[in-house]
């Protein structure tokens, strides 16, 4: 069945707003803690849509990771989602986790906790597996919570992680020849609203100097996929009031800066971890928001302090394809130097 955008956002609308009326569950976003380093700095590396065994180049954007890694002396490494193509995992015993995920990103400098969201592609699979215990003793680098707050520095930044996969509509309205796990999810509109209002709550109360927010979904882009609507309506007045500084996602398999003319808040996308070269740019872009866009494959780094954070994209060479540029507190980044 095909049903055009605007009958699912008026759907959306309507069941959303019925919900709301509804009592919710007393829980909050589950919270993890990451130390600085000892001047108080922080310094990461994001990579997503990467999960292919090795192809699509992976092995090749995994070794310039590790070079990265081990000049910024990163202290974790974030994945932006779609971890495991085309179909997730199977279980939590599924060969596929160590042959694109152990078996591939091995450099000493990526011997570092990841922290991770899931993809679309990641829900076609066994969803509980990705997130279960059982893959952390394997390999205890992994960590995937579904949604959760990240306490870096521990008072520096507030790294917000929203598992963004059940607010695109088509997944359940228009899902192709595809088959999701939404086993977790249901009822989607009480998992959907209690998940922005913990969201909401978290940001409300942070202290953090920075607040950055990471789904795999995009909200502005000029990839393939473009904008995501149910996330520009939902999701993004959150971001708006509680002034983040970041938005961080995969799901184009680009590399792209866009910034805003009616807030503060970056949009970077880090989704070139395998496959990427689709050619299909959006050039109707507003030159004074679409700051950088590379078609191709690569990842992000970012180093941080209580008043500045430095942004830096990377090819699959390892080689710095866009220059510098910073974010400082309660400043606009200034884009690119």
């Amino acid at each position: 069945m095909v049903v055009s955008s605007q009958k699912a956002m008026v759907l959306w609308a309507l069941l959303l707003g019925l919900l709301l009326v509804s009592p919710l569950a007393n829980a909050e976003l589950e919270r993890v803690e990451h130390a600085a380093k000892a001047d108080g700095s922080l310094s990461f590396l994001v990579v997503g849509d990467w999960g292919r065994k090795g192809l699509y180049n992976q092995s090749q954007v995994a070794l310039q990771i590790g070079s990265i890694g081990e000049k910024r002396e990163v202290d974790f490494i974030i994945s932006t989602g779609d971890n495991f193509y085309d179909d997730g995992l199977r279980g939590v015993k599924d060969p596929a986790f160590h042959q694109s995920f152990s078996d591939i990103y091995t450099a000493p400098s990526l011997q570092k906790q990841w922290y991770i969201v899931l993809g679309n592609h990641d829900y076609r699979g066994n969803v509980e597996a990705q997130l279960s215990p059982m893959l952390r003793k394997m390999d205890t680098r992994w960590l995937c919570l579904g949604s959760f707050i990240l306490i870096a520095g521990p008072q520096m930044a507030e790294i917000f992680f929203v598992d963004t996969t059940p607010f695109v509509s088509n997944y359940f309205i228009d899902p192709k020849d595809h088959v999701y796990n939404w086993k977790g999810i249901s009822p989607r509109l009480h998992y959907i609203n209690n998940l922005l209002l913990y969201l909401e709550s978290g940001l409300r109360e942070s202290t953090a100097k920075w607040k950055i927010v990471v789904g795999h979904h995009t909200i502005k882009s000029a990839g393939y996929h473009g904008n995501t609507h149910e996330l520009a309506i939902h999701l993004l007045p959150i971001l708006q009031a509680y002034h983040v500084d970041l938005y961080i996602n995969g799901h184009d398999h680009c590399l792209q800066h866009i910034s805003s003319t009616d807030s503060s808040i970056q949009f970077l996308t880090s989704g070139g971890g395998s496959k990427a070269w689709r050619g299909d740019v959006n050039n109707r872009w507003n030159p004074q928001e679409i700051k950088f866009y590379y078609d191709g494959q690569g990842f992000m780094s970012v180093e941080m302090t209580e008043t500045d954070v430095d942004i830096k994209f990377y090819d699959v060479f390892g080689n710095a394809i866009q220059a510098n540029f910073f974010c400082y507190v309660n400043v606009n980044c200034l884009g690119t130097l």
